[in-house]
């Protein structure tokens, strides 16, 4: 059986930019790309050329490629000790230089550049890291990643016209024991979403324990069809952004439209940036800065605290829960935190009803309007 994956890199590494591996677990993505980077040193023997290996974190990359690289090397009995630098992680193969590192520290992104890029599970890598990775590479990139995540930045420059992209799944792995492809098909009945990412390979919904599923996209929104409507903020500056949106009530459908998402943004810019949004509209702020929300009110803005009685964050997700909400087509980091925003986990894996405090800033904003807008008549 031909391995799907190293035929795919063969045929588009001379003509691709990026080289999209996306697929289910198990379907040799990984090794597969490892053993096309060996086969590449063999065939350009002292070419001179830099290929850089890299995951987000060392312990990861130790587990996985670095493991499959000096794995495949030892079955041709052709790994050496003495070209290993395990030090500088560095392996010295036919002339070429072979290097494997971790993107938690920041230096690593801007140090040498490379001929060559593989970031394996490239989505738990963020968009400014493959930035800074791929301004240093002067040749193709591959990508390689589970599709668990609703949306990210890798979905993004796969569809670029310089990019290739193949979908594979466990099938495609002849090499399977019968015992992994048994747990991976558990997954058709035991978690149907889970066996659509990791068993089939497609894009997924986002993380387990998902907390809004009630959510859908649409091209444009007419405001003029709502009973009501209102601006939802919640403030940030330095590492939370602040985070805007406008919102309509059309009977138990929620309209959405995002508006400001962005960090370091003084109340005064964000007035300007949003004053012509808010024209007669009640402006819904997080209560907990009254400061921001008098500066808000000086420049104009109708603006008011949202009301937060007990368990309110809870209660106010079951309200959000309840309603059909539609959203535009350009509010892309509304439908990011929709994909990250997630139920604390429990010891077996079950979601508890404690939200996780992060990917929640506009989901937050919103929560404040549609508490507004449905408590008020």
């Amino acid at each position: 059986m031909t391995n799907p994956n190293l035929k795919f890199l063969r045929e588009n590494h001379e003509s691709k930019r990026l080289i999209s591996l996306r697929g289910g677990t198990r379907s040799g993505k990984s090794y597969s790309a490892v053993q096309f980077l060996i086969e590449l040193c063999y065939k350009y023997p002292n070419a001179g050329m830099v290929i850089t290996i890299a995951r987000q974190t060392l312990p990861a990359l130790k587990a996985s490629t670095l493991r499959d690289f000096v794995e495949i090397l030892q079955s041709f009995e052709a790994y050496v000790e003495e070209d290993h630098n395990k030090t500088e992680g560095i392996y010295k193969l036919r002339g070429n230089t072979v290097e494997f590192i971790s993107l938690d520290q920041p230096q690593k992104l801007r140090g040498r550049k490379r001929d060559t890029l593989f970031l394996d599970e490239c989505n738990e890598i963020t968009a400014e890291s493959f930035r800074q990775l791929s301004y240093r590479t002067t040749g193709f990139i591959v990508l390689s990643y589970n599709p668990s995540d609703l949306d990210g930045w890798w979905y993004e420059v796969e569809s670029r016209e310089d990019a290739a992209l193949i979908v594979t799944t466990y099938k495609d792995n002849p090499h399977l024991p019968k015992s992994i492809i048994a747990e991976i098909e558990s997954l058709k009945t035991s978690s149907p979403e889970d066996w659509a990412v990791f068993g089939l390979g497609e894009r997924g919904r986002g993380k387990k324990g998902r907390i809004y599923r009630n959510f859908t996209k649409v091209e444009e929104l007419d405001f003029s069809e709502c009973s009501d409507v209102c601006v939802g903020i919640d403030f940030g500056f330095s590492q939370d952004p602040t985070a805007v949106l406008k919102v309509g009530k059309h009977n138990d459908r929620v309209y959405v439209d995002e508006l400001v998402y962005e960090t370091h943004l003084t109340n005064t810019e964000l007035v300007e940036k949003i004053k012509h949004e808010c024209e007669g509209l009640r402006v819904i702020c997080d209560s907990a800065e009254p400061k921001s929300i008098a500066e808000l009110r000086r420049g104009g803005l109708n603006a008011i605290g949202a009301i937060k009685g007990p368990d309110s964050i809870r209660n106010g997700i079951k309200l959000l829960q309840s309603k059909e909400v539609l959203y535009t087509r350009r509010s892309k980091d509304l439908e990011r935190e929709l994909g990250s925003y997630v139920w604390h986990l429990d010891k077996n894996e079950r979601p508890t009803e404690k939200p996780i405090d992060s990917f929640n800033h506009l989901l937050d904003a919103l929560r404040y309007s549609v508490g507004f807008l449905y408590k008020r008549g």
